[in-house]
């Protein structure tokens, strides 16, 4: 059984930074593609970012981009996404997914494993 869980989420100030971490479990995890999405209340699940099997594809939501970085080290069967700048309307609950593919999606409905979540609140 495939189990993802995330860490890492927690009260930070405006500008400042996090870094989650979601470490799998249950079976291969080199060769799937991993992403990180996010929902914040009353809005729908949206993708953040994405990384292939061997980090050589990445991609970034637009809100994401310059501010984000995803990154993974299979030998720890860990995906991270560090988030630098943070603002206000980062507040959300952070989970990581698994795409039972190496290819990339930002469909919600790509992924076949979730984990349960970490909350990030960005506030002064």
């Amino acid at each position: 059984q495939v189990q993802l869980v995330e860490s890492g989420g927690g009260l930070a100030q405006p500008g400042g930074s996090l870094r989650l971490s979601c470490a799998a479990s249950g079976r291969t995890f080199s060769d799937r593609f991993m992403a990180w999405f996010r929902q914040a209340p009353g809005k729908e699940r949206e993708f953040v970012a994405g990384i292939s099997w061997n980090g050589g594809r990445i991609y970034y939501a637009q809100s994401a981009k310059g501010r984000f970085t995803i990154s993974r080290d299979n030998a720890k069967n860990t995906v991270y996404l560090q988030m630098n700048s943070l603002k206000p309307e980062d507040t959300a609950l952070y989970y990581c997914a698994e795409r039972r593919s190496i290819s990339y999606s930002t469909l919600m409905s790509a992924y076949d494993y979730w984990g349960q979540g970490t909350q990030v609140t960005v506030s002064s």
